[in-house]
């Protein structure tokens, strides 16, 4: 019995030595128990909401303050004209809209007043929610604002789903999903290559030839990101031909966006690379680190906006976020590039700012 416990003791000498082991057993929990409970939700919050009354009459503001009063919408803009609505959703500003006919007051007696939300149905989930809290919302709201004694048709609100009418959850998915893959595949690879040449001491001997390191290192990625390419080539075919998910607006420029992602996924698989000097670490760094935050923090599954700030400031971080809402908006909803230039911005930002910081990492270990 002594000797066991000599040698338990010294295994948990061994664990407290080493400071990833620590990490993984003690701030792994807590850090997946806060992922968890705070990004994955079923509830819809924050959403942004756009009113277009042309009756704007005392029934119609009542029912709008109602809206936004709850927890679920936030009201952002309000329309004079279709024309400006539309414009609204294809910049992607708003999430819901709710349309009232003209005469909105005088029409709940007769029946004849109408409230159509039209909503970004991208999402399927989120749109199915948003408009079944809305239209609890509304109905309620008009049965208790009207006079006592008085009774009217109940007011039920139309639904207009747009760029996703026949509510299917693959539009939502595909783009999320490209995302994830390529982030997995261009960063892990890239960053085990890279480390691979350290580990096993060949590094030193590429170092020595005439050719810059930069141009070594850089060279390595290459192969990466034509087998990129192919995969997202093959990616585009089955969700068109197979998954039926039609690409809505221009495909050049969703090829030009995927392959700056891939050249950002590339650039934070050089920078594990330069952090880590084994395959193990390296593994865990571009795995489990990042497709945890990539699947729940980037909007692939839950939507952002539904999300404490604080994980949605991390989520800023996470370029497949930025990628997956650009996908989305050529993809799905059809839009002009010139709405997919924050996304865009972020992206070559952060490819700017990762070549950077991981060449003079490497640098600075090789000298």
């Amino acid at each position: 019995m002594k000797q066991f416990l000599i040698f338990a003791g010294k295994e948990f000498r061994h664990i407290f030595r080493d400071r990833r082991t620590m990490l993984i057993l003690l701030v792994m929990p807590v850090v997946q128990i806060i992922l968890f409970g705070f990004a994955i939700t079923t509830e819809v919050q924050n959403v942004r909401m756009a009113v277009l009354d042309p009756s704007d009459d005392v029934l119609t503001r009542r029912i709008v303050e109602r809206l936004d009063a709850s927890e679920y919408f936030t009201l952002t803009a309000r329309f004079h004209t279709p024309q400006e609505m539309d414009e609204a959703f294809r910049r992607s500003q708003v999430d819901m809209a709710v349309v009232f006919s003209p005469g909105f007051a005088d029409g709940v007696y007769t029946g004849d007043a109408a409230v159509q939300l039209v909503c970004d149905a991208t999402d399927p989930n989120t749109a199915t929610m948003q408009t079944s809290y809305a239209t609890g919302i509304i109905t309620a709201a008009t049965g208790e604002l009207l006079p006592a004694g008085v009774r009217a048709p109940q007011l039920r609100p139309k639904v207009k789903l747009l760029y996703n009418p026949q509510m299917k959850s693959v539009y939502n998915f595909v783009p999320g999903v490209m995302g994830l893959i390529l982030m997995l595949i261009c960063a892990m690879m890239t960053s085990v290559s890279i480390v691979r040449e350290k580990e096993m001491g060949t590094m030193e001997v590429l170092l020595v030839s005439p050719v810059r390191p930069i141009f070594i290192i850089l060279s390595k990625t290459v192969p990466y990101f034509v087998l990129s390419f192919v995969n997202l080539t093959t990616i585009l075919l089955l969700s068109v031909y197979v998954l039926h998910v039609p690409v809505a607006g221009s495909l050049p420029w969703l090829v030009a966006v995927s392959l700056l992602f891939i050249f950002v996924s590339l650039s934070l698989g050089l920078l594990i690379s330069t952090l880590t000097q084994t395959q193990v670490a390296a593994m865990l760094a571009s795995g489990l680190v990042l497709m945890m935050p990539t699947m729940l923090l980037s909007g692939m599954i839950f939507p952002v906006e539904s999300m404490p700030w604080v994980l949605q400031g991390i989520s800023a971080a996470i370029p497949a976020r930025w990628y997956i809402q650009a996908v989305r908006k050529l993809m799905i909803q059809g839009v002009d590039v010139v709405n997919v230039l924050t996304e865009v911005g972020v992206l070559l930002g952060m490819a700017v700012v990762l070549v950077t910081v991981s060449l003079k990492k490497f640098k600075n270990r090789l000298e």
